[in-house]
């Protein structure tokens, strides 16, 4: 079997040296070898699609345990509730996964696979972008979509001339989008023999290094962003509290690697009411949530005041960040009073909620003002109720009867040694209890309104009212804009390289010695093209048309 005309034989290869016994010895690679080895490997396209899924696999724990950056205060509930399996998640960062060593290995080893892919498709699609397309296979019979069809000289006797036949179809193919190159040559007894070779498609290449060079953008816009962007939470009590959008004024904030305080755009936020809407008469879902509204009024540097709402779905962006509401509880408003009556403590504490009808805990630090340093550990009952057992529970998620309940604790609050504190958690290895469990005192209760005396005459607490409170989750991130571009670009190249076919399509002409022309039409597909065959039979019926084919002289299409 011949070879094509611009084919170049490659030497033959040398077969290894054998050794002294006769066995092949094998060349050894070396270092550069190994890195040669190593780094065709990365490149491939089968790694980079391993790592892709690797990566959507270290994403999942994220999801299954609460992330600091998110969500602080559960991963301090989480370690209550785990005290064994906690410490041990901690050590394999479960709880900073996206910001972990493993993590970040894959992230960058993906970004490396597909730049090392990108690259070389890409200089490969340029050059073939700059190719002519192929010549006329010899035999267009053995592919796709094959025509042949005879066109009868005019009506003057003139034959219709190949050259001229085929310029008339390269026109068009150039009409429906194909790059085209005419042959031609000499046949016998002074007959021409023409073809036009075309092709299309480029496009789906193109579309495809587009989609791989948007998800490195993205890489990269996500890497910066969480570099040079922060987040940050604050609880808000409704009725006036406001924020002020300073690095002190957040209850946690997790800056990027390239953070400045500079990029703190100064803002404030001030939640006027917070509305929380249950439904009461669905059955099976009495009690659900379905809907929560903040109402904030804000101002940045310079502005007036604003009205503005902020709901699960619906952030605020002000000052170059976007203010999400994360959460939603109770602060029931608790004054404590010395002996004197002289108030040493008032104040709305938020309660974290343990339940879907927000039974909510919480914790009240007295360090001074009285004879001791005190704490409580509250329990707050929007809507109580009381079990058979006599245990308190709620009952409705809406605070139509609440009740706070309340242990006391004296002895050292642990604040004096320097050491941070979680205000939702009290230490009580260093007190005493004196109210409620076994001590034999009842724990105190209260309800909207109510006061009671502290045990050992330190003086009295009361319950004045009870408030909403929202957890807004503050992020900035400079490259959301960024991030969006590449993301549609990398949607409109996956569009493109999924409906743009590939195909390569060839018309031959051929005079006869009768003044007759043959023509021949045939197509092949490079990849999957189920409309190959009838786009050939489409060229060539309106090649057909334009020349003016005698009736019945047109082969079918082959399959």
């Amino acid at each position: 079997m011949s070879r094509p005309s611009d084919h170049f034989d490659s030497p033959a290869p040398q077969a290894p040296a054998p050794d002294d016994d006769g066995n092949i010895v094998q060349p050894k690679l070396g270092f550069v070898g190994w890195m040669r080895w190593f780094w065709r490997q990365l490149t491939s396209m089968r790694t980079a699609l391993f790592l892709l899924l690797l990566l959507a696999l270290a994403a999942v724990p994220g999801s299954l345990v609460p992330q600091r950056a998110a969500d602080p205060n559960g991963v301090t509930q989480y370690f209550v509730d785990n005290p064994t399996l906690a410490p041990i998640l901690d050590k394999f960062q479960a709880f900073d996964v996206y910001t972990s060593v493993w993590f970040s290995a894959i992230y960058l080893l993906l970004f490396i696979s597909l730049v090392g892919c990108v690259i070389p498709r890409a200089k490969h699609h340029f050059d073939a972008l700059r190719a002519k397309p192929p010549r006329t296979p010899a035999r267009l019979s053995r592919l796709a979509g094959f025509q042949k069809r005879t066109v009868e000289p005019v009506a003057n006797g003139e034959a219709v001339r190949a050259v001229a036949a085929i310029e008339s179809a390269r026109k068009i193919l150039r009409k429906s989008g194909y790059r085209a190159v005419v042959f031609s040559a000499p046949g016998k007894n002074g007959l021409e023999t023409a073809s036009v070779s075309a092709e299309r498609g480029y496009a789906r290449e193109t579309g495809n290094l587009i989609f791989h060079a948007a998800l490195v953008g993205i890489l990269i816009t996500v890497g910066l962003g969480g570099g040079f962007g922060y987040s940050g939470q604050r609880v808000v009590v409704a009725g006036g509290q406001t924020f002020v959008n300073t690095l002190s004024a957040y209850d946690s904030f997790n800056p990027g690697r390239f953070f400045n305080q500079t990029a703190l755009d100064p803002y404030t936020i001030k939640l006027d009411q917070f509305t929380a809407t249950y439904e009461t008469k669905a059955d099976g879902a009495f009690g659900q949530p379905t809907d929560y509204n903040a109402e904030v009024t804000t101002q940045e540097r310079g502005g007036a005041t604003q009205q503005s709402d902020i709901k699960v779905n619906s952030p605020l962006s002000i000052g170059g960040t976007d203010v999400y509401l994360l959460g939603n509880g109770y602060a029931p408003t608790i004054t404590v009073k010395d002996p004197t009556g002289k108030v040493v403590f008032t104040d709305s504490v938020p309660f974290l909620p343990q339940d879907a009808n927000l039974t909510s805990i919480g914790v009240v630090k007295i360090p001074d003002g009285l004879a001791k340093q005190i704490g409580m550990i509250g329990f707050f009952y929007p809507t109580q109720a009381t079990s058979t057992t006599g245990a308190f529970y709620s009952t409705y998620p809406d605070d139509d009867y609440p009740v706070l309940t309340l242990n006391v604790y004296d002895g050292d609050l642990g604040l004096n040694g320097g050491v941070p504190t979680s205000v939702y958690s009290l230490d009580t290895d260093k007190m005493t209890q004196l109210t409620g469990g076994t001590t034999g005192v009842d724990s105190i209760e209260l309800k909207p309104g109510d006061s009671q005396a502290l045990p050992n005459g330190m003086g009295s607490i009361s319950f004045d009212a009870v408030q909403r409170y929202a957890s807004l989750d503050i992020h900035h991130d400079p490259t959301q804009g960024w991030v969006l571009l590449f993301a549609a670009s990398g949607l409109a190249g996956l569009l493109i390289s999924l409906f743009i076919p590939r195909r390569r399509v060839w018309v031959k002409a051929s005079e006869n010695t009768d003044g007759s022309l043959s023509l021949e039409y045939a197509g092949l597909a490079r990849g999957e093209d189920p409309r190959l065959v009838s786009a050939v039979a489409d060229i060539a019926e309106r090649h057909a048309t334009l020349l003016g084919e005698a009736p019945g002289r047109g082969d079918p299409p082959a399959s």
